[in-house]
């Protein structure tokens, strides 16, 4: 299994579109709001969790895409995890997670976005705020606070 963790800038003008691309690809290619992953640790621990979930068939969601969302996003509610990451019309800062993709998948997000793995880095305060953190930020800090959620998901 290969997970590639890449960011990207730039603008989306027809999200169904993009979508219906996306999903013609023999792969899972999920794109996030970047701002709401703490780091590529974050999405992968979550990418990681989705597809262990598959395999013990403790999955959420039938769509892999969302399951990495939900993981991610540390919630079950397929709705909920979409309003926190999903991506938009307009411009945007995009997490892509390519699971096990090829070369030509890389090739149509760098034609369509620019690559920049700086939106990656996480804006702790946003991060506090979109997900309601509390006193556990002060311990772990919020990175290590969002992958506990990912790990405590499974065990809900």
């Amino acid at each position: 299994m290969n997970i590639d963790i890449r960011g990207y800038r730039g603008t989306i003008e027809d999200l169904d579109e993009l979508l219906n691309e996306i999903r013609g690809f023999p792969c899972t290619l999920q794109l996030v709001d970047a701002r709401a992953v703490a780091g590529s640790d974050h999405a992968l621990h979550g990418a990681l969790h989705a597809l262990r979930a598959f395999e013990r068939g403790q999955n959420i969601s039938s769509d892999p895409g969302i399951e990495i969302c939900l993981r991610i996003a540390g919630i079950r509610q397929i709705s909920r995890a979409l309003e926190l990451l999903g991506v938009r019309k307009g411009e945007m800062e995009i997490c892509a997670i390519l699971v096990d993709c090829e070369t030509d998948v890389q090739e149509f997000l760098d034609s369509r976005f620019q690559r920049d793995d700086r939106v990656l880095e996480p804006d702790e305060d946003y991060l506090r705020s979109l997900y309601g953190l509390g006193e556990e930020v002060k311990t772990v800090g919020v990175e290590n606070a969002l992958i506990e959620r990912t790990t405590m998901l499974q065990v809900l």
